[in-house]
């Protein structure tokens, strides 16, 4: 769906004038920072119109009629000497403390070749060894995008993809007190909607209060109201108090048949002996480490037991040659590795795997869009209604990571750059 001509891309400046067998030495690095709205979303807790200029990601955003929220995301984009280009525009990972990374490591790749890849994640990875390394993961997809671009085909095919298409889920906002999913019979409604126009499988964030009996209430009656016909699965966030909590909801887990119990307490999901514990007291699969960052500590966390599923995210864990380092660790171990978040160099990354099951489509909710900036000119959209009929979402096929953004629009909304040469 999203393949464009070679002579579109020509037109649009995408493709580099070099050929194959040239060094791409990058020569320049840009960090733009934009802003954007988002309507009927307001920060958790209400309080009117909201600046969210920190960047405030999707968990942190509920319905809230009437209101708007204005956004900030960064782009980044790389060139070489040769006239190679890579870019990329965050989606959940844009806040500015991760901007402030990838600032902190553009000035490093001036010189470097832009296709070293696995030298410049080691090197970035180091970097950052006393920070979080959020930074990171915009700079190595946009090295994609410009290696992709260079040889006139997609990431997809770079990384050896074989699915051209993707099992999707709907990952709903959190809970609210505002007239949206504001109680279990709105939570069942909406999954009612979601599988009438296309998906096959829903999850559940829940209230920010973590009420654990609510929780499981809320649960069972979207499994009731759904029978059979969709996997659910939830995602609390590390709302719930305590393990007994985590416990208790995971008995629900048991008895709705959720495909997956993600993140449930107030640990951060960081532990992986609580989440061990808990393992030993539920059926259902616990699905961790979106808050665990880069291969060796998930790999830690699994071998200590605290996971049956490992999380992955391109954005956060140092780009896609880290998500595909976690993609390998977990395979080599046996186990499913599921990519948190949606974009296009998620899509890219779960077209190379095997041992994943659904694509999430974050965050969304009745009456309100994704807080995904508007940034695509090609048709690209993680929009509640990007599914297909069949439950599937297409891996873009164009160059690079098959997507044209629309530089129109982040010029024109931009708050900030920085320049590097």
């Amino acid at each position: 769906m999203f393949a464009l001509q070679g002579s579109i891309l020509t037109d649009l400046g995408l493709l580099c004038n070099a050929s194959g067998m040239s060094r791409s030495i990058i020569s320049r690095v840009e960090i733009r920072e934009f802003s954007f709205e988002v309507a009927n979303l307001g920060l958790s807790g209400g309080g009117g119109v909201r600046e969210l200029s920190g960047g405030t990601p999707g968990g942190a955003l509920e319905y809230a009629r009437g209101q708007t929220a204005t956004l900030t995301r960064y782009a980044v984009v790389i060139e070489s000497g040769d006239g190679c280009r890579g870019e990329y525009v965050t989606h959940y990972v844009g806040t500015k403390s991760a901007m402030a990374q990838s600032q902190m490591l553009a000035p490093t790749l001036i010189g470097r070749d832009a296709e070293a890849r696995e030298g410049l994640y080691d090197d970035m990875k180091r970097e950052l060894r006393q920070y979080d390394h959020m930074g990171h993961g915009p700079i190595d997809i946009a090295l994609w995008d410009l290696a992709g671009k260079k040889y006139g085909v997609s990431v997809s095919r770079l990384l050896g993809g074989y699915r051209q298409r993707l099992r999707a889920y709907a990952s709903t906002y959190h809970g609210d007190r505002n007239g949206g999913l504001d109680s279990k019979e709105a939570f069942a409604d909406f999954a009612l909607q979601c599988r009438e126009i296309g998906y096959r499988a829903y999850k559940i964030h829940g209230w920010h209060e973590g009420n654990a009996r609510e929780e499981a209430e809320c649960l069972l009656h979207v499994r009731s109201a759904v029978g059979d016909s969709m996997d659910i699965m939830v995602d609390y966030a590390c709302e719930l108090r305590t393990l007994a909590d985590a416990i208790y909801v995971g008995h629900a887990c048991d008895d709705a048949r959720c495909f997956w119990y993600e993140d449930p307490f107030r640990d951060s999901g960081t532990s992986a002996h609580a989440h061990r514990l808990l393992r030993e007291k539920i059926r259902t699969p616990l699905l961790q480490t979106e808050h665990v960052r880069g291969v060796e500590p998930k790999a830690d966390f699994v071998l200590a037991g605290g996971t049956d599923f490992l999380r992955s995210d391109p954005e956060y864990d140092m780009g896609i040659t880290g998500a595909m380092k976690i993609a390998h660790l977990a395979e080599a171990l046996g186990i499913d590795c599921e990519i948190h978040a949606p974009g296009p160099a998620h899509r890219a990354v779960m077209s190379a795997m095997r041992n994943t099951n659904f694509y999430e489509v974050a965050l969304v909710g009745p009456d309100c869009p994704n807080s995904i900036p508007p940034v695509y000119s090609c048709g690209y959209s993680d929009q509640l209604d990007c599914i297909e009929p069949d439950g599937t979402v297409p891996v873009p096929s164009g160059p690079g990571l098959g997507v044209v953004y629309d530089w129109g629009y982040i010029v024109k909304n931009t708050t900030q750059v920085t320049e590097f040469t």
